[in-house]
């Protein structure tokens, strides 16, 4: 079982004391922080593991190496301290802020996005503070997201023994969280707001959007998008949940991966009722249900991606960060039901596909992470910007049954 459920890699610890930045050309991620982990006596570490008596605000940038120095999905931690910015994600600035230098710090940055839209991120099971802050920086840099950054870190212990501690972690900091949704509802600034949890984090994000919900009467028409990746909820909790929230409610899209081995291992402990991340959408009940809430489906099983445990495909796989991205930049919104998952994908290659000179080339530029009717209703259009296949025929895409990408790719007429 620890086997299964091991975690990230070792590397340096304390990472967060900034350094000068000595390579101008990376990108920057800044991000506003609100916690409710206990601040850390370490240098370098900044909050522990441990529940503080009342959320605490910080600002933290992150540094991270120029394109070519590192893959797309990949978190490059310092192998000796300090942190180098050409090679390593590196700290530059690490701050705690009061009240309301972080009202604020999500005003200016609000106001420098294009859409005034807001991306706030929860994180999964055994996670220390400073993962979740190098991962969150890496989500937001390599989705090339617009939307000002907030991370949401709750006190995990990062000690695979310590699951019921987390999990009651995510229970503590629901209140702390449905305050901060709150606040997002009321600023007549932010103009949307996008959600992405992770694994436990997922029970975290919905009770507090369950919880608000039930306060408020409804959610406000503005928090758009609720991404819900490798969720570790029960199935039929999610079921009660989405009820609670009532109609209309956010756009969901559920990020699934049967081979979740983190999943399957938590299915076991909490009396093998399915998981959420885990189930198999072209089943019933499970397929009536997802339609029936207009829940969008991604499959990732035949994704492959860094994460042995195939629990962070969502994070790790380079198609899957960018189709994120796609989702929530440019003010585009996943409730446009004319619009197709892939398509944001499709646009941002096809210059690259025309290079390349036929239909083929569109296939090798964009690994669309998921075709849905809508992606293939207007896959055609794109395919026609190449200009006429050979014949002056006008290429086809024809019923594609399956949600992933890989299947769809080894179908020489899709």
């Amino acid at each position: 079982m620890l086997a299964v459920v091991s975690g990230c890699g070792g590397h340096p610890k304390d990472v967060l004391t900034p350094v000068a930045d000595t390579a101008p050309q990376s990108n920057k991620v800044d991000m506003l922080i609100a916690t409710t982990r206990a601040r850390s006596t370490v240098p370098g570490q900044m909050f522990t593991g441990e529940r503080a008596r009342k959320p605490t605000f910080a600002e933290i940038t992150v540094s991270i190496p120029p394109e070519g120095k590192r893959k797309v999905g990949e978190v490059s931690w310092p192998k000796k301290l300090p942190s180098n910015p050409a090679t390593d994600f590196a700290t530059l600035k690490a701050d705690e802020l009061s009240v309301d230098a972080a009202k604020s710090w999500l005003s200016t940055s609000v106001r420098k996005s294009p859409d005034g839209s807001v991306l706030v991120f929860i994180h999964g099971f055994n996670t220390k503070f400073e993962d979740s802050v190098y991962r969150f920086a890496q989500i937001v840099n390599d989705t090339r997201v617009k939307s000002a950054p907030i991370l949401i870190t709750w006190p995990s212990r990062g000690n695979l023994l310590a699951y019921g501690y987390d999990r009651e972690s995510t229970n503590y900091t629901r209140n702390a969280l449905e305050t901060m949704f709150q606040y997002l509802a009321n600023d007549r600034e932010v103009k949307e707001v996008s959600i992405l949890a992770h694994s436990m984090g997922n029970w975290l994000t919905l009770e507090a959007l369950r919880q608000m919900a039930i306060r408020n009467g409804s959610l406000p028409v503005k928090f758009k998008n609720v991404m819900l990746a490798a969720p570790d909820v029960d199935v039929d909790v999610f079921r009660s949940q989405i009820v609670d929230m009532g109609d209309p409610h956010p756009q969901f899209t559920l990020f699934v991966s049967r081979d979740d081995k983190a999943l399957a291992v938590s299915r076991r402990v909490w009396g093998d009722v399915a998981r959420l991340g885990s189930i198999n959408p072209e089943t019933e009940p499970y397929k009536q249900e997802l339609a029936d809430n207009k829940i969008t489906v991604i499959d990732l099983t035949k994704v492959k991606a860094g994460d042995r445990l195939n629990h962070g495909k969502f994070a790790e796989s380079p198609e899957i960060v960018r189709l994120i991205g796609a989702r929530i930049s440019d003010g585009q919104t996943l409730t446009d039901s004319h619009v197709g998952l892939g398509d944001k994908i499709l646009a941002a290659t096809t210059g690259t596909a025309a290079a390349a000179g036929n239909a083929a080339g569109l296939l090798l530029a964009a690994p669309v992470a998921v075709v849905d009717a809508d992606t293939r209703d207007n896959y055609g259009s794109q395919l026609e910007a190449l200009g006429p296949t050979s014949g002056g025929r006008q290429k086809t895409v024809p019923e594609c049954k399956t949600v992933t990408a890989s299947e769809c790719k080894k179908r020489p007429d899709a």
